[in-house]
């Protein structure tokens, strides 16, 4: 008796290679972002670039310049993101806080200085980029106002008759910034931050217009 095989061709199964996740617009914006603040912390200020950050995030440069379009965009996406952050927490805490100038006075400035220390040291790279280009100043200014008047109506009830003059008002953000930023570079303490912005933004509430205010 004669048996007949036949003989089948082996054909290995190979792995199928895997697909790259496709995130939603939205979370891929914040993916970006986080990445963009890394590349800042880790290699500076000069390696942010739309190229360096598409690398960074493991994607295809269209899709980094279709979120920013320029670097430009890029730095103020990251400053509008700490900025968001910020006021959210600056409200959540005047929110909660006592109706008093000493307690609005801490408030304001331990969550400006704790907002920045936690951004880390790519915060003033960011800021000082932003005087580079007509756009990027107004993104700043723009915010700024934003800033001005929360702290206007906020503190504004505590200053005599009730009014508080916006120059005194731009004088406490030029406090918190430098104060800030010589915590975040450990020029001075946390805590010594904090306790010269609350008492300088106490006497520029306080003190009567007649009368020049201390410099920042």
């Amino acid at each position: 008796m004669y048996h007949w095989y036949i003989t089948i061709p082996y054909t290995p199964t190979l792995p199928e290679a895997p697909t790259r996740k496709r995130l939603a617009r939205s979370d891929r914006y914040r993916q970006l972002i986080e990445s963009a603040w890394a590349l800042v912390r880790h290699e500076g200020m000069d390696a942010l670039t739309l190229g360096r950050l598409a690398e960074q995030a493991k994607v295809a440069k269209p899709v980094v310049y279709d979120h920013f379009g320029t670097r430009n965009g890029l730095i103020s996406a990251l400053y509008l993101d700490f900025e968001s952050r910020q006021e959210a927490i600056i409200d959540a805490a005047i929110a909660a806080s006592a109706n008093t100038l000493p307690a609005m006075a801490k408030v304001i400035g331990s969550t400006y200085v704790d907002c920045a220390l936690a951004q880390g040291r790519e915060l003033p790279g960011i800021v000082g980029a932003l005087s580079g280009a007509p756009e990027l100043e107004l993104v700043k200014r723009e915010c700024a106002d934003a800033f001005h008047e929360k702290c206007r109506k906020v503190l504004a009830p505590f200053a005599p008759a009730g009014q508080l003059a916006p120059l005194r008002v731009r004088a406490m953000l030029g406090a918190a910034e430098a104060l800030s930023y010589a915590a975040v570079a450990g020029e001075i303490t946390p805590a010594q931050a904090k306790a010269e912005l609350q008492a300088t933004i106490a006497l520029l509430v306080t003190t009567p217009r007649t009368q020049k205010p201390p410099a920042a």
